[in-house]
């Protein structure tokens, strides 16, 4: 069974055509995204233990923004309260706090968090929603396939 980091680049990969398409109507066409560790929660590890893969589309040496850096904020933020932030944005905003940016772009499916930066937020979030997905339905079918594979197998 594929651990969960090879699913995660598996996951990016799959989307990049769509990220790519996107990119004809995005404002530039760089990228950076975040997915966050599902086994690890906030109270277990340090922000920068539990980021389980981080890679970057377009020239990242030309950045005028660092958008590494705001899509580590904003994986953060969703990560330290296990919902997007376009959810404590525009609904819960006492939540927030003093480092927080204030843009979205992050995506919580389950215990999966994903976050980017690079284009509009609303692209930002819909792409971090595609790699999310992506990842628990590849992990999906590793998990059938050991189950059909491995019929007595009791634990993971």
């Amino acid at each position: 069974m594929k651990d969960i980091r090879s699913i995660a680049i598996d996951a990016v990969e799959l989307v990049k055509p769509s990220i790519e398409r996107l990119f004809e109507r995005t404002n530039r066409q760089e990228l950076h995204i975040v997915v966050m560790n599902p086994h690890l929660k906030p109270w277990e590890s340090s922000f920068e233990e539990a980021v389980l893969y981080e890679t970057s589309l377009g020239t990242p040496e030309s950045w005028t923004i660092p958008f590494d850096h705001l899509a580590q904020k904003k994986a953060a933020q969703a990560w330290r309260e296990s919902t997007s932030n376009v959810q404590l944005q525009q609904i819960h905003p006492s939540s927030l706090r003093e480092e927080d940016v204030l843009f979205y772009g992050s995506f919580v499916y389950g215990n999966i968090v994903v976050a980017c930066s690079g284009v509009q937020q609303w692209y930002d979030m819909l792409i971090s929603s595609w790699v999310a997905l992506a990842i628990e339905q590849l992990m999906m079918h590793e998990y059938q396939t050991q189950k059909i594979e491995n019929p007595t197998q009791t634990y993971r």
